[in-house]
């Protein structure tokens, strides 16, 4: 991809502190994109800054907590006095299997879903759907008064979201995943469009522990979170223009290829009209 793909562009990513979120927080500065990096840590914050001082891109870190009202409107109020308008929201931040049930991966039963507490099936939905919601609501009419925008949701194979152990995550990714098919036929006709991105067993703390991980990596390859850059960037460009309603699977999408021929040789129609996994 050639420099300067996104300038002009504004990019809100949650979750951008670490793993998956910073990744793609990288791929897009390095093409020029202003970036919005929301996440609650602030160190993790801290150590971003440092390590983008270099890229073309502007950055602006926030420190906040998406399951509070008030902190998803700060995210698109600052990125509207920063930038002027808001064209790209990944919904990125997650709570995963490795919070539901830590240290799962060493354990020699499965766990149940009714060894869950309230606090953590709220915590779940609360981040990955419910903030995931709000965000989306947020900026929409923003992105449909520019005439162009990107909703970019992270999501999980499908056999994934009902596997046996696998709930609340697999129900929040489900619920995130139908409501993206209804945001995209809302905004049709808008040039606001709606994707999917399944990143895959990434190699991440957010995926298992290092521990876990060590042991997961024996009987099938992690996925490098790097791979998530490629497709992030392509789809915030506007290279992807008449591109919408498709997930996306990171981890075979090849980076050195042709980004519209990785998109047709990875992408499915998101939903659940395939029932085969994907």
């Amino acid at each position: 991809m050639s420099a300067g793909l996104l300038d002009g562009k504004s990019v809100i990513v949650t979750g951008g502190g670490r793993g998956l979120g910073r990744e793609m927080v990288l791929a897009l500065l390095a093409e020029g994109a202003g970036v919005v990096a929301a996440a609650r840590s602030a160190d993790q914050l801290a150590g971003l800054e440092k390590d983008t001082d270099a890229l073309p891109g502007k950055l602006l870190t926030l420190t906040t907590d998406i399951r509070q009202t008030e902190d998803c409107r700060r995210i698109v109020d600052e990125t509207l006095a920063r930038f002027g308008t808001v064209h790209v929201l990944i919904n990125n931040a997650g709570l995963t299997m490795a919070y539901i049930y830590p240290k799962r991966h060493l354990r020699d039963d499965m766990p149940k879903f009714w060894d869950v507490s309230d606090a953590v099936v709220e915590d779940v939905m609360a981040t990955n759907f419910i903030a995931a919601d709000k965000l989306t609501r947020l900026c929409a009419p923003h992105m449909v008064k520019g005439g162009w925008g990107r909703i970019i949701n992270l999501t999980t194979k499908i056999d994934i979201m009902y596997r046996a152990a696998s709930a609340p995550y697999g129900a929040s990714k489900a619920a995130l995943e139908m409501t993206s098919e209804v945001w995209m036929k809302d905004l049709d006709g808008t040039g606001v469009t709606v994707n999917m991105l399944n990143p895959g067993a990434a190699d991440t703390d957010g995926f298992a522990s290092k521990e876990e991980r060590q042991l997961v990596a024996k009987r099938m390859p992690l996925v490098d979170p790097a791979l998530i850059g490629p497709p992030a960037v392509w789809l915030a460009s506007d290279a992807s223009d008449g591109v919408n309603g498709m997930r996306f699977d990171c981890e075979f999408w090849d980076p050195a290829g042709a980004p519209e021929q990785q998109a047709k040789r990875t992408g499915t129609p998101l939903g659940f009209r395939l029932n085969d996994g994907g």
